[in-house]
């Protein structure tokens, strides 16, 4: 069974990425797997948790795309073939289309 790529999206601390990174090493995530963490700040201490567990991340700021942030924010979960996005305390707002 294929494994669910799961992009879990912060802005702070990262204590609900903590809790999610808890849950998956339990086996709690059930076909889950945490694939990539976006922050919409740079210097985010979820960051480092995300690095601490082996999670590839990334900065995605709306300082830096301005309208384009929730383009660039599916194209990096387009490139990373993420199945399902998880809000865990992210502030910035998502705009759809």
């Amino acid at each position: 069974m294929k494994k669910v790529r799961i992009a879990v999206l912060v802005s702070g601390g990262g204590t609900n990425l903590q809790a999610l990174i808890d849950a998956q090493e339990r086996g709690g995530l059930g076909g889950g797997k945490i694939t990539a963490v976006i922050s919409s700040k740079d210097g985010a201490y979820a960051l480092e948790r995300a690095k601490n567990a082996g999670i590839e991340s990334a900065v995605i700021t709306r300082k830096e795309h301005g309208v384009a942030l929730c383009d660039k924010i599916l194209e990096y979960l387009k490139e990373k073939q993420v199945d399902v996005v998880v809000l865990a305390g992210f502030l910035a707002i998502l705009e759809g289309k």
